[in-house]
């Protein structure tokens, strides 16, 4: 079984590639799908130039690859056709598996970010392509700099409210990717993937408060005090508006369910907020 890993120099994508390899994978059966190889080549594991703007550089990274593993993209806005151009390579290639790293409830959620995914699920369900669908929770890494942040100035500002986060670490997402390529079954899965803890801001500032050695508080903002505070630090108007409708989603509960399938699949305990924090701080 060869398997391609799309966005394989992307956090996560190195992740995944590290722990297909862990759970037993020949590495010379891993392909590590990038557009630019040279930052590949530290994986130990063969590249191969995949840009999802250019489709004969997916449907040769696709010759003879059996399992795929389509990282969501991180360019917003153009998630779609990009996964698209995937999708369509997969299913020309008679791949026997496809997973897919989608969002909460992607096909049902208000999340400002679903709608790409949902869009996306329903290519892959349309392609008839064996699949798996993975719904990641956030990344625990995602609040790194939040933590920088209030080492300076003692505050964790944000729209959420006392809405909650079942996130994980990168790594535990990335060993549930690795798990469901390499055991058989799984096809037809849509697993919610969340972390065992579903914690609120105000625990995130106790974290942060122990992780940079100084008090730190929790102050809860409107959605337009949001806006207004990120326009103040330089975000244009549109970026301040979906990191703001972001954390709405988060306020009105889109990120806080778990239900432990993410422990069950990768066979751990998740990574608590503080260990996933300690790491992505101190690098």
């Amino acid at each position: 079984m060869t398997i391609l890993v799309t966005g394989a120099t992307g956090q996560l994508g190195r992740l995944i590639i590290r722990s297909l390899i862990e759970r037993g994978a020949d590495p010379q059966t891993v392909v590590a799908g990038a557009r630019d190889v040279a930052k590949a080549a530290d994986l130990g594991v063969r590249a191969a130039r995949l840009d999802y703007s250019e489709p004969d550089t997916v449907a040769a990274a696709l010759e003879g690859v059996d399992t795929v593993i389509l990282v969501s993209s991180s360019e917003v806005g153009q998630r779609v056709a990009q996964h698209r151009a995937v999708i369509d390579a997969a299913k020309a290639a008679g791949v026997s598996k496809l997973v897919y790293t989608s969002a909460p409830k992607a096909t049902t959620s208000a999340l400002v970010l679903a709608p790409e995914h949902k869009a996306t699920e329903e290519l892959i369900a349309a392609s008839g392509l064996p699949a798996v669908i993975l719904r990641n929770n956030w990344y625990s890494e995602n609040y790194a700099a939040d933590v920088a942040r209030a080492a300076e100035t003692g505050v964790i500002a944000a729209g959420a409210g006392e809405g909650r986060v079942a996130s994980a670490s990168r790594r535990d997402f990335a060993d549930a990717a690795a798990v469901v390529a390499l055991e058989d079954g799984h096809i037809g899965e849509i697993y919610e993937l969340g972390g065992d803890v579903a914690w609120d801001y105000a625990h995130l500032a106790a974290v942060a408060a122990e992780l940079v050695g100084r008090p730190v508080e929790y102050r809860p903002l409107t959605t337009e005090e949001q806006i207004a505070a990120l326009q103040a630090a330089g975000l244009d108007e549109g970026t301040a508006g979906f990191v703001a409708a972001l954390d709405a989603g988060i306020r009105d509960g889109a990120l806080a369910d778990t239900d432990g399938t993410l422990a069950r699949l990768i066979g751990r305990p998740t990574t608590p907020l503080i260990e996933g924090l300690r790491a992505a701080v101190a690098a």
